[in-house]
């Protein structure tokens, strides 16, 4: 097993197999036959990743603050109703593609920084999708998908978002998901259960991450906001229902992460010029937004300036900057830096790294099974019983599909783990990252010795787990698994691959 991110290649070469055996089987479908190439090609793409949520819940802010770049509109205009893809791409270029007829390529301008582009008279309901293709180094391993509010006034809008991550027909066109929210209520939950375990397949939880987006508006704009919103997030992930729906829960302030990640030269002048203010003068200006925007204040910075800052930073942000400029960042790229760290979005770029990016050929191999098996199951051929049972072997057998069907297991209420065990199985089987050194819970830089050590005695407690008279079938099943896992890691290992998943 020599793949960085998780996946053995046996499995992509057993799945591009079968993959190709369906289109022989199914080469008088020409319909069937498109989606299936569809699927080969994808196995060769970046990782596909949606980020949906409720209307007003800062979908498109977190999208430009993972890119760094204002590329996604972020006001209620029609494009925000239709579901757009974002790719890296030699040269900018923004194509239409219609529900009915050819695609066209949009005129795209830069207005302040920030991209802007139309539908030219097209109706958002009559748009299939929009691409944006941009030169980025961020979407060089990810595709992002930025899909309408769910819950929109618009049924029919909400509807679209579910159509891609939860289709009836055939899996859905992400490999992942970041599901943003403000606070976690009943409509959430409903959309979470939604793509839940699709088709019996390994359980949706292991690629749906939840953010709290807006995490500086949990402590009300306050320097600590997001001490507070770190608290909410983690009693989130120790709820047994949300533990069910997703991997983890992040808190983030979008906005902030946003803006640091694009910061002006000007802005920060501006900023400077703040922070040289008196204290209780700056506090006053800062009560409240509308306050900070147009009340009468000293001559340093206009209205209007200060309007421009207070939609770009809010209150958060601008207490934040200011605070940290009399502290002693004195220039542009080291305030922006500590902002994106204090706006929780390193913390996300890490969780995606490791739940998402490090388990990249899974998740795709799992995409175009399921979608194999739908077909035969939709459209069954006499000859198909060996490909379905193919399927079925390379769903059941590969360890991969186990670990994560295990991982979703030890979510559910019903299994009875001590509260450390169940840690160390999530741990071990990759809940933390797929890497060698994530399992053990070792730093990056860990030795060959150390891995070898934690390994050695993570493998022995697993078997004890396993072969104990006190565990009943399934339980003994589960600690199986988690062996296999450290097998896994012991063995590459010694073949000297290290780090290596």
């Amino acid at each position: 097993m020599s793949s960085p991110r998780g996946a053995a290649p046996s499995i992509g070469a057993a799945v591009r197999a079968v993959l190709r055996q369906s289109i022989e089987l199914y080469r008088d479908s020409p319909s069937t036959v498109a989606r299936l190439r569809d699927q080969i090609d994808r196995l060769d793409e970046p990782l596909r990743v949606a980020i949906a949520g409720k209307v007003k819940a800062g979908k498109s802010t977190l999208l430009n603050a993972l890119v760094g770049e204002q590329i996604a509109p972020t006001d209620a205009g029609e494009c925000t109703r239709v579901v757009t893809w974002y790719r890296d791409a030699p040269s900018p270029r923004v194509t239409l593609v219609p529900r009915t007829g050819a695609p066209r390529q949009l005129p795209l301008t830069r207005t302040d920084g920030r991209l802007e582009f139309d539908l030219r008279g097209s109706a958002p309901d009559d748009v299939d999708r929009l691409l944006v293709d941009w030169p980025s180094r961020s979407l060089r391993t990810t595709t992002l998908i930025d899909t309408p509010g769910i819950a929109s006034l618009s049924t029919h809008v909400s509807a679209r978002s579910v159509e891609l991550l939860a289709p009836d027909d055939q899996p859905s066109d992400a490999d992942a998901v970041i599901y943003l929210m403000r606070h976690l209520h009943a409509t959430d939950v409903r959309f979470l259960e939604s793509f839940y375990d699709q088709g019996g397949a390994p359980a949706a939880v292991v690629n749906t991450v939840a953010v709290l987006s807006r995490a500086d508006e949990i402590g009300a704009g306050r320097l600590d906001a997001m001490v507070s919103a770190r608290q909410v997030a983690r009693r989130y992930r120790a709820e047994p229902k949300v533990r069910q729906l997703c991997q983890t829960v992040v808190a983030v302030t979008g906005l902030l992460a946003e803006t640091a990640r694009t910061l002006r030269q000007a802005e920060f002048g501006a900023l400077s010029e703040l922070a040289q203010m008196p204290r209780s003068d700056l506090d006053y200006l800062l009560l409240s937004a509308d306050r900070f925007a147009t009340a009468q204040a000293p001559p340093i910075l206009p209205a209007e300036t200060r309007s421009a800052l207070a939609e770009r930073f809010g209150l958060f942000g601008l207490r934040l900057a200011t605070t940290l400029i009399r502290q002693g960042y004195r220039d542009p790229a080291g305030l922006a830096d500590e902002l994106v760290r204090r706006s929780g979005l390193d913390e996300l770029r890490t969780v995606l790294a490791t739940q998402f990016t490090e388990r990249r050929d899974v998740l795709k191999a799992r995409s175009a099974l399921l979608l194999v098996e739908r077909v035969l199951r939709e459209q069954p051929r006499p000859e198909g019983h060996h490909l379905a049972s193919d399927v079925e072997r390379i769903m059941a057998g590969a360890h991969e599909f186990r670990e994560l069907r295990l991982l979703a297991e030890l979510r559910a209420p019903h299994v009875t783990l001590p509260s450390d065990a169940r840690s160390d199985a999530e741990r071990l089987l990759g809940a933390h990252g797929a890497s060698t050194h994530n399992r053990l819970g070792l730093a990056p830089d860990a030795d060959s010795g150390q891995l070898r050590e934690a390994v050695v005695a993570a493998l022995a407690r697993w078997q004890r787990r396993a072969e104990s008279p006190l565990s009943d079938r399934a339980a003994s099943d589960r600690a199986r698994v988690v062996v296999r896992s450290c097998e896994g890691m012991l063995a590459r290992l010694s073949a000297g691959q290290g780090q290596l998943t």
